[in-house]
């Protein structure tokens, strides 16, 4: 999108390849902005109230000057497509790739359709291939699963999305609800869990449907829609580019390690790789690399989380009790200042992250 605004395809052909149409609203992106942004036309619904909630503290947080979005899988496809399938330059095709192979000065891309391969000479590639563990690196998995429910009227609050809710089970990692009401008898309702393993599909619909009726004290709802995902949550350094191939997204290690939010950091490498193209196209270079205290800080974090102690839902309340959630979502962001970093690290408890630091350096130098 980012590549037809900015004029970069002219006397170009871009073959966009994916394994399937993309039609079901299959995910939703979460995020928060502090003025409209590129994908505003399609941004479904937005909050200037978030609630976070623990056995600690809860709180209404105050997010000003960010706003708190939400876009739907399908929304975001149908604007997308209506204006790829416009371009006499883009030929959009459906297959797996099975190998990206260099030979000379061009790719070729090798799918599942067949002895038919395409051959070019730049590829962006955004599938994820999970990298071979290391020692001294840390791996968790952030898994969800979301309903979109249907209850009685006002039954939700439209104006205030709730962020977090650590009110429920922590034994099997760190975990929360949020929920996203969309109307006054509509939400999405979303189990989130920080943890080495998936859990067996009936375990989240259980946790979701007791959520429901326990703490919500909905006893009949309709679930109208329902999604999945996995993002890996993880401090292994991400190739971002080799031998004409530009890793994106995930892929290329724009996944927020300790965090897992990645919408926004793809937007800035979206932005990056676009400037370029139009700049130069034969001087395009790596996305900037993420300053090197905020990779330590999400290897210290990753690693708290890993080891369980504190507990998860301790940290994340202590930072959201502390501090203002602003700061928070612009420490988050990779945005702050060291200064405000500071403040935000002395909030939280201090011989475990203490002793993670130094964990995390000792095994820099090693």
């Amino acid at each position: 999108m980012r590549m037809i605004r900015e004029g970069v395809l002219q006397n170009k052909k871009l073959l966009l390849l994916d394994r399937a149409p993309k039609t079901r609203n299959d995910r939703t992106w979460c995020f928060w902005e502090q003025a409209p942004g590129f994908f505003e036309p399609v941004v479904y619904r937005k909050w200037d109230q978030l609630l976070f909630k623990s056995p600690y503290y809860s709180a209404i947080l105050d997010i000003d000057p960010y706003e708190y979005k939400m876009i739907r899988g399908v929304d975001f496809y149908r604007y997308c497509f209506e204006e790829i399938r416009n371009q006499s330059s883009i030929e959009i095709k459906y297959a797996k790739v099975k190998s990206l192979k260099r030979e000379n000065d061009r790719i070729k891309i090798e799918t599942d359709e067949g002895p038919l391969a395409y051959e070019c000479a730049t590829v962006f590639n955004s599938i994820y291939a999970p990298p071979a563990k290391e020692r001294g690196k840390h791996y968790l998995l952030q898994h969800f699963k979301g309903w979109t429910i249907e209850a009685r009227p006002n039954a939700f609050n439209p104006e205030q999305a709730l962020f977090m809710d650590f009110r429920i089970d922590q034994q099997e990692g760190l975990s929360f609800i949020y929920m996203l009401p969309v109307s006054d008898h509509r939400a999405l309702v979303e189990y989130t869990q920080f943890s080495g393993k998936l859990l067996k599909d009936e375990v989240y619909d259980a946790r979701l449907r007791d959520y429901i009726s326990s703490t919500l004290g909905l006893k009949t709802f309709e679930v109208v829609d329902t999604e999945f995902g996995v993002i890996p949550m993880t401090n292994h350094p991400f190739a971002k580019h080799e031998k004409g191939v530009w890793n994106i997204g995930t892929a290329g290690g724009q996944t927020k390690a300790s965090t897992g939010y990645t919408f926004q950091f793809i937007q800035k490498q979206a932005d990056q790789i676009a400037n370029a193209l139009k700049m130069d196209p034969l001087k395009l270079n790596p996305a900037p690399v993420t300053a090197s205290r905020f990779q330590f800080y999400d290897g210290v974090l990753l690693r708290i989380l890993e080891q369980g102690k504190p507990p998860g839902r301790e940290v994340f309340t202590r930072l959201f009790q502390k501090n203002r959630a602003s700061e928070i979502f612009c420490f988050l962001d990779n945005e702050s200042k060291f200064g405000s970093d500071l403040k935000i690290i002395h909030s939280l408890p201090t011989w475990p992250f203490t002793r993670a630091a130094i964990s995390e350096i000792w095994n820099r130098l090693i």
